[in-house]
């Protein structure tokens, strides 16, 4: 008797379950995810039972108010955001020696507050503002300083420009700003 076979061609399957694995490890260590930052901001840490500071004086803060309708209050002025870099310049620095405006950069302090139904791009535009006019504060520091960009400069002469100029924003609460009066 003879028996038919059918001799088939067979596909061996069983490494294909590694391969597969090996891919996948492959592509989820080698690809990137991109993660959306937000604004760097360092907080200062926690301390349960400390002592409240001082308020500072109304002379070295520099409050700055955005409404609903993204509406510019400075110091009690409405004001253009394309002005906000450079009063908040004079404010820091304050060259001519106002009573009105800070005793020395050391003093100086920026309170940004807005409204809940700010915009997020209007805050944004704000806050990049800000931190525009310390950059260039810090960079006519280095140039006067050291006579190079505060970019190029060490970590060490980054220090003393900062202790000179130091960045101090503070941010409130949001709360409900109508429009301004």
């Amino acid at each position: 008797m003879a028996k038919n076979k059918k001799n088939e061609a067979g596909f061996n399957a069983s490494s294909m379950a590694d391969v597969a694995f090996l891919l996948l490890i492959f592509f989820l260590v080698a690809t990137t995810i991109d993660i959306e930052k937000g604004i760097s901001v360092i907080l200062p840490p926690y301390c349960e039972g400390c002592e409240e500071p001082n308020p500072p004086s109304k002379r070295n803060t520099f409050f700055v108010k955005i409404n609903t309708q993204d509406q510019l209050l400075v110091r009690g002025n409405e004001l253009d955001l394309a002005q906000l870099k450079d009063r908040t310049k004079e404010f820091i620095l304050n060259p001519t020696k106002n009573k009105n405006l800070s005793k020395s950069p050391r003093h100086a302090l920026i309170a940004l507050q807005n409204d809940r139904g700010t915009s997020y791009e209007m805050y944004l535009a704000v806050y990049n503002e800000l931190k525009a006019a310390y950059s260039e504060l810090w960079e006519d520091k280095a140039r006067q300083l050291f006579g190079i960009a505060y970019n190029d400069l060490p970590r060490a002469k980054k220090k003393i420009i900062r202790k000179e100029i130091p960045l101090v924003i503070s941010e409130s609460e949001p709360t409900n700003y109508q429009a301004l009066k």
